[in-house]
């Protein structure tokens, strides 16, 4: 084999591994903001559904006292008799409240302003209102 065949076949040129960091460069914009969108949604969903869990405990809860926990008791209620309950079965929850996919505590008022009681998460930012990741989940609930 001659000098030249070796020395050609021994590695990638510069242009062709700038060729290869362009693409991979495109795919990463073309696939990241897709994926982290996704992460945004399942998020939401897990709150969606933690919303749900806890809105049947509360139910179950006012089934057997004939009360709603009041916002003082808070969701804790769900999981330790409150003083002045004897009617209380519990616990409706199995281990403690958790908190919402973003690590905030759910927001939880007796009366809702659109019924019994109000229960949602405020979103990534954990403030009122937002748009996006940081709007608020699961406002205007209520029995």
């Amino acid at each position: 084999m001659s000098k030249d065949v070796r020395r050609n076949a021994a590695g990638f040129t510069l242009l062709e591994l700038l060729v290869v960091v362009v693409i991979i460069g495109v795919l990463v914009a073309y696939v990241a903001p897709r994926y982290f969108q996704q992460i945004g949604k399942s998020e939401r969903t897990a709150a969606l559904g933690q919303i749900d869990a806890l809105r049947k405990a509360i139910d179950a809860y006012w089934l057997d006292t004939g009360d709603f926990p009041s916002s003082e008791q808070g969701l804790s209620a769900l999981t330790t008799r409150p003083e002045g309950v004897p009617k209380w079965n519990g616990p409706y929850l199995q281990g403690r409240v958790p908190p919402d996919p973003w690590g905030h505590p759910y927001v939880y008022r007796v009366p809702g302003a659109a019924g019994d009681y109000d229960l949602f998460s405020y979103g990534k930012d954990g403030r009122p209102g937002g748009e996006g990741d940081d709007a608020d989940v699961g406002a205007d609930t209520g029995g």
